[in-house]
């Protein structure tokens, strides 16, 4: 090495001293190796998933996932759920069915069973818990520390205030910093006294309290609305006036069960709905026809007790073992019967029909499976007061019956109700269906009124329309977390309001002794917004020199 150092330097003499070499040359040095820059260590699956972990559990990823999850509801909201309204979407997918297949696909109708806001809500609680868990154990380590060392300079402190001089001889100090002692703690603070110096005092812990708090509660909520959802069921029947609902599960038209719901946990209990009212708006003009209320009169049987007569209004449901029934909607039901041709009858029941708007025009479905020489489906709609003036569109003009009409198509063919699978009792699918009159057909509808009999086509027999009866839409809702929620609701409140209220807040009295004498020095410390800290430091000084008997410096 050394020698091929000589060598090259050796060169370079002599190319510097060479004849034929230009005079304003410049040998560039040779190249050198950079110099290694810094190498940061890689990661690894440890080092990213701590990374990840730190992430998620902050608490600004926990406010953006609170937010998602509150953005993640609206869906719910506007468009009716299964859970909920289950004929709301059957409704919904009628007039929208191209949208609605979009919205399947992404489970919109089950918003809040669905897969994406399901790993929202997931993420939400894993990383309100993360953020917890570090807090409460550096709470708990704070609380047990002991309050920190007096500052040497309280004049670089908030409120900072200080005792007239006094000479030695006057001044007991120690007797002063028991008072001080005395005093704080007695106004909540947490004391230490440094013998001869100072007293040391801190107060506001509860504030980081009430914030733990209101985060556990929010996890509570959280807890006790995902995972005891699972206990929850809704369910949906619709009972004519005169018919009753037994509490089983085949009563049920349907029913959305949570993922451990015991069909053996239902209630044993009945009612019968005995009558129903509806009250709507005859005198206001600008109202009129508006509904004003709803009453729904039952006769509950629950075993062991007495039959009782209660009612249901909307926003004042029943509650009847343990679940609460609400009064979801209403309509009517014509009371139709059909017979064959030789006058025997096959079907003669009142069937709800679906109200469609405010006027209550419903659209129904009668199926007679037997009885006929074909499976017959009746498809109508039912007018409770027809418009005199609309012409051959028939439409209603108010909800009471004040002019009834119902209007039905007849088809025949295979209606699917003995294949095995579920059919919906209040849609029809025409797809092997033959329609044998109305629009599209040679042949005009059914038109009839209450006591009016008519023909069927092709000779199937004979339909009638005997009356209406009306029934009510009923909501039947088991939540056995909604304690729970009101309790951790409760708590949230709780330590919300703690959490902005009290301040945290240290406070020091320093005994200082000067060639002039002794004085006490007052001074605080916010953590934080504290706006009354003067205030405060104030306060005390001026208590603290009345057990003294110092003068406080103006």
């Amino acid at each position: 090495m050394a020698s091929s150092r000589s060598s090259d330097s050796s060169a370079s003499e002599q190319s510097a001293t060479d004849p034929r070499r230009p005079s304003d040359h410049f040998d560039t040095p040779a190249p050198q190796a950079p110099e290694p820059g810094i190498v940061q260590p890689k990661l690894g699956f440890v080092g990213m998933a701590r990374f990840f972990w730190r992430q998620l559990t902050s608490m600004r990823t926990a406010l953006l996932l609170l937010l998602l999850v509150a953005f993640a509801a609206v869906p719910g909201s506007l468009v009716p759920q299964v859970t909920s309204d289950p004929n709301g979407v059957i409704q919904y997918k009628a007039a929208n069915p191209e949208w609605s297949k979009v919205l399947d696909f992404l489970g919109v109708f089950n918003t809040y069973t669905s897969v994406w806001f399901s790993a929202i809500y997931l993420l939400l609680f894993i990383s309100l818990v993360g953020c917890i868990i570090p807090r409460t154990k550096h709470h708990f380590d704070a609380l047990r520390a002991a309050p920190p060392k007096t500052p040497v300079r309280l004049d670089r402190l908030a409120g900072f205030r200080s005792s007239e001089d006094a000479e030695a001889s006057n001044v007991d100090v120690e007797a002063g910093l028991g008072a001080a002692r005395e005093q704080l703690r007695k106004a909540g603070y947490r004391v230490r006294v440094f013998p001869g110096e100072s007293v040391s005092a801190e107060r506001g812990y509860l504030r980081e309290t009430g914030n733990l708090i209101f985060h556990m509660a929010l996890v509570g909520i959280l807890a006790a609305v995902g995972f005891g959802g699972g206990f929850i069921y809704t369910g949906q029947k619709v009972v004519v006036v005169g018919q009753s609902f037994a509490n089983t599960l085949s009563d049920y038209d349907s029913i959305s069960p949570g993922r451990w719901f015991d069909p053996d946990s239902l209630s044993p209990y009945s009612l019968k709905l005995t009558k129903f009212n509806a009250v709507y708006e005859s005198k206001n003009v600008n109202a009129y026809g508006e509904a004003i209320d709803y009453t729904a009169y039952v006769r509950t049987s629950v075993p062991g007790q007495k039959p009782q007569n209660q009612t249901i209004k909307v926003n004042s449901p029943l509650t009847l073992g343990n679940t609460d029934i609400y009064l979801l909607g209403n309509g009517y039901a014509p009371v139709i019967t059909v017979r064959d041709p030789a006058g025997k009858i096959v079907f003669s029941q009142p069937e709800p029909f679906l109200a469609q708007d405010a006027n209550l025009t419903s659209d129904g479905v009668v199926k007679i499976p037997f009885g006929l020489s074909k499976q017959v489906a009746l498809s109508g709609f039912f007018y409770p007061t027809k418009c005199t003036i609309c012409g051959s569109n028939l439409s209603s003009v108010h909800p009471d019956l004040l002019d009834p009409v119902l209007t039905l198509q007849v088809f025949t063919g295979n209606l699917g109700l003995d294949n095995g699978t579920a059919v919906n009792a209040f849609a029809l699918n025409r797809d092997n269906l033959t329609q044998l009159n109305g629009f599209g057909t040679k042949k005009p509808g059914i038109t009839l009124t209450p006591g009016q009999t008519t023909k069927l086509p092709n000779g199937l027999g004979t339909v009638s329309f005997d009356k209406v009866v009306r029934y009510a839409s009923l909501d039947i809702h088991h939540d056995p977390t909604q304690l729970w929620v009101l309790a951790f609701a409760i708590l949230v409140f709780l330590g919300l309001i703690t959490g902005l209220f009290v301040p945290r807040r240290r406070v020091w009295i320093k005994a200082v002794r000067t060639t002039r004498g002794v004085h006490f020095e007052y001074a605080g410390l916010a953590r934080g917004e504290d706006p009354r800290l003067d205030d405060a430091v104030t306060e005390i000084a001026k208590k603290h020199s009345q057990r003294t008997g110092l003068t406080i410096k103006p």
